[in-house]
């Protein structure tokens, strides 16, 4: 395996709400920034994007938030900026990128920055549920070679925690992906030791299926408070994506032809896990796997936001968490796409 990628990556929300938020923002865009060595150019850049997401949120939705942090790709040093609001949203998206073009009477350079300034861009709007913008700027002005999957994902702490019990991790190799989505029972410090210790038996296991390191993880989570845990491996040269899971992450599959439940089996890993099966499905070019914790409810349905299941897996990820979050327990969403095919 190639690259690990996970929730231990310092992600971070920034509620938006005022002119001032914005600002925060850049302090915190800059920080990391400084950490990746990104140079004074490329620095400057990613300042006015995260200005640019700000002023848009304040000035069409008036509140809204922006998560920012390292890229989700595994494929060289970079940052991720997803702004995301419950505004009235944009009718016309293709003419909003325009420069000049404006329904809020400003200038309308906006929209058009921030995709002109993204190394990669992406947006979802629906008209009355608002909008969610996705904007990735390399460390380097060279992108790197891309990855066989394309991810985004979210975890968000329960209001008044700083560390969150649900973790996630994807592990990218030529062939394909490994992906895990954990939930620490409860919430707190310990939850999120437990989430831990998932992500590392993923690191330390980086070739076994997912049944085999299912028990891995069970062995690794006995000295925590358990997890419930979802596993499933990405394997491009068979078109099939193999699941195993315990516990309540909820799991599904898009592939073009509707949408595929993943089923997980009752226990915790670590403590009282009785049967791990294994289970494929096909996994094609395009096709989308989203898991989610119990944090995030599971009534959702992506047919109600036209062309979201083809945007990035960060809109995917962001869009879920706004409109389904629970907010009274920790909350994860993890969305990974298979590459078309060249």
């Amino acid at each position: 395996m190639e690259a690990l990628i996970s929730s231990l990556s310092h992600q971070q929300a920034v509620a938006i709400s005022h002119a001032s938020d914005a600002s925060a923002a850049r302090r915190i865009g800059q920080k990391l920034a400084d950490a990746l060595g990104f140079d004074e150019t490329r620095a400057g850049r990613l300042a006015i994007i995260i200005s640019e997401a700000a002023t848009n949120i304040l000035k069409h939705a008036g509140h809204g938030i922006l998560y920012i942090g390292p890229a989700q790709s595994g494929a060289g040093p970079g940052l991720d900026v997803v702004a995301v609001d419950e505004g009235p949203g944009i009718a016309d998206v293709a003419s909003s990128l325009v420069d000049g073009v404006s329904t809020a009477g400003t200038a309308g350079t906006g929209l058009g920055a921030l995709n002109r300034l993204s190394d990669e861009f992406d947006v979802h709007s629906t008209p009355g549920k608002g909008s969610a913008f996705f904007m990735r700027l390399w460390r380097d002005a060279t992108a790197p070679a891309a990855r066989p999957v394309v991810v985004g994902a979210l975890a968000l702490p329960m209001a008044g925690e700083d560390e969150c019990g649900d973790g996630w991790a994807v592990g990218c190799h030529e062939r394909g992906a490994t992906l895990l989505a954990a939930d620490g029972l409860g919430h707190g410090p310990e939850a999120a030791a437990a989430a831990k210790a998932a992500i590392g038996a993923l690191e330390r296991n980086r070739d076994l299926e997912p049944a085999e390191l299912m028990a891995r993880a069970n062995e690794a989570l006995r000295i925590t408070r358990g997890a419930a845990l979802a596993l499933a491996h990405i394997d491009c040269a068979h078109d099939q994506l193999r699941f195993a899971g315990i516990g309540n992450i909820s799991a599904c599959v898009y592939d073009g032809k509707g949408r595929r439940a993943l089923v997980s089996h009752n226990g915790i890993v670590g403590h009282n896990m009785r049967k791990v099966q294994e289970f494929s499905v096909p996994f094609g070019p395009g096709a989308l796997c989203i898991m989610h914790s119990d944090g995030v409810q599971t009534q959702w349905d992506l047919g109600a936001y036209p062309g979201l299941v083809a945007r990035h897996p960060a809109l995917v990820a962001a869009v879920l968490m706004r409109d389904f979050i629970r907010r009274r327990d920790d909350a994860m969403v993890l969305a990974v796409r298979r590459r078309e095919k060249p």
